[in-house]
This record gives structure tokens, sequence and C-alpha cells, in this order.
């Protein structure tokens, strides 16, 4: 268990860089997306303000799933990253409505300046660091198998998109067509609302318990590979956190000992931990009576 809360902590880095990274590069955005009359700039520096949010829930969750269980908390307080994911959630689409609403407004007013070019090369130049960002992050949640961390390294690469897709907003200005970086803008924010709709989907499937079926035939399938163990009568599985709990009810021969069984629950867990990673499993072990054929599981 200590490892587990020792992955936390190091999950907390890779948040904490790409807090750091969203507020040197919004402020540079705004600023210059200002300074030189690009909404689509500006939109990406409103963006990169949600991902601040985002990624100081993701902060704020792994710190709070670091406190060891209590009497009101057995399980641990591991959820509490995708709870403040949720909220997270309803927050960025709130700004990614405002982003739309201003771009289409800009995009109907008349006499709007074409952006400078310089602001393209300063999206770039966005996009790079955070590509740099992506890829720290995803070999640090790899390393420690984080999956709020995981998911805000996708959150990285897509934000590196977003800042390709002003730049091509940007450019298509110089050619005679201001309008297309007010549509860029649109495209951003359209961008912040699908992520926050990833990101709400994500965390209610799994407060409602929600496992996905291949991943559960994958656990029974290790679980009746076991040696001694003859059925599956029963097998649950919920994310929790960054962590995964089992309960499984399998039956054993009937003549066996109590030691047996206990050993075969041991072979269990064991085997859930080795394959797949799963540290929590809930075996409960039952009598097989031995009057007919083994039954597949």
């Amino acid at each position: 268990m200590a490892d587990i809360y020792e992955d936390i902590r190091k999950g907390e880095r890779g948040a904490v860089i790409s807090i750091a990274a969203y507020l040197v590069l919004s402020a540079f955005k705004l600023i210059s997306g200002t300074l030189f009359a690009s909404s689509a700039l500006i939109a990406d520096g409103f963006n990169n303000l949600t991902d601040i949010v985002a990624s100081a829930a993701v902060l704020i969750g792994l710190r709070i799933s670091r406190k060891p269980p209590d009497a009101d908390h057995p399980y641990g307080h591991f959820r509490a990253e995708t709870v403040a994911a949720l909220l997270a959630s309803f927050i960025m689409a709130t700004v990614g409505i405002q982003v739309i609403v201003e771009a289409v407004r800009s995009l109907f007013e008349g006499g709007k300046a074409v952006p400078d070019i310089r602001s393209a090369a300063v999206a770039l130049v966005c996009a790079a660091a955070m590509l740099g960002v992506y890829v720290y992050n995803k070999r640090l949640a790899k390393r420690i198998n984080n999956a709020a961390l995981m998911a805000a390294a996708k959150d990285n690469f897509s934000d590196a998109l977003v800042s390709i897709g002003a730049t091509v907003g940007i450019v298509g200005a110089q050619f005679g067509l201001p309008w297309i970086d007010s549509a860029a803008a649109v495209v951003v924010g359209l961008l912040i609302m699908k992520t926050a709709w990833d990101i709400f989907r994500d965390s209610t499937y799994r407060l409602t318990d929600g496992f996905e079926e291949d991943r559960l035939l994958d656990l029974r399938s290790t679980v009746a590979r076991t040696p001694g163990v003859e059925g599956i009568k029963d097998l649950k599985a919920r994310v929790h956190g960054n962590h995964v709990l089992v309960d499984v009810v399998v039956e054993v021969d009937a003549g066996i000992t109590v030691l047996e069984g206990h050993r075969i629950s041991d072979s269990i867990e064991e085997r859930m931990g080795k394959l797949h990673n799963i540290m929590n499993v809930q075996v409960h072990v039952e009598p097989r009576a031995n009057n007919g054929p083994r039954t597949p599981n």
C-alpha cells in the first residue's frame, strides 16, 4: 500500500508541471492575442485557463487520495480526484460556452482587423511547449500506472492540437479571409466543450461504478485459470480513484481443508496483482457439490 501512495505523490509532480505550463502559456497567449488582434490566440489562452482548473482539480484530488483510510472512509479517499474532475468539467463547459459566444459575436462584427502574423509564431511555440509537457506526463503516467495523470496528458496533447489549429486560422487570415481567425476561435470553444464532456462522462461512469465488460471478462478468465478454482458464482469490479476493487465468489472442491481454500484465495489475489495490477481483491470461497461435471466459467 505504501507504494500506491508513493506513486500518487509522483503523479502530483506531473499535475504541478501542467499547472505551471498552463499559467505561463495562458498569460503569453492572452497578452500576445490582445497585442496582435488574434481571436483564435485569445480563445486558446482561455482554453489554457480552463486547463489550469482541470489540472488543479487533479492535483487536489491526488493529494486527498493520499489520505489513509479512516472510520468514515474504510476504502480510503481515492475517489476524491474523480469528484474534483467532475466539478472541473462544469467549469470548463461554462468557459467553453463563453468562448463560443464571444467568437460568434466577433465573427459578425464588421471591419475586423487581420491578426498579426507574429501571433501564429506564438501559437506554434506554445504548441511545441505543450507537446513537451504531454510527453513528460505520458511517460510518468505509464511508469506509475496513474489513470488521472494519463488523462491530464491527453488533455495536454489536445491543447497542442488546439494551438496548431489557431495557427492555421491566423495564417488563413493573412490571405484576405479574416473571418477564418474567428472561425478557428469557435472551433477552439467546441474543443473545450468536448473536453469538458469527456471528463464529465468518464467521471460519472466511474462514480456510478461503471466497468468495461471486456475488462471484466479478462479478470474472470484470470480467476478461472487459477489452480483449485472449479467455478465462479459471481465477479464484480469497480473503479475507486486510480484503483480497481474486485469482489469474487469462487467454488472449490468441497473436500479440501480451510487452509487449502485460503491458499487458493491467496493465489487469486497474487495473480490479479501480477497480471492486472489489482491489489484489492475480496475472495469468498464456497464448496462445490461433486454431483456433476464442472460447468464452464
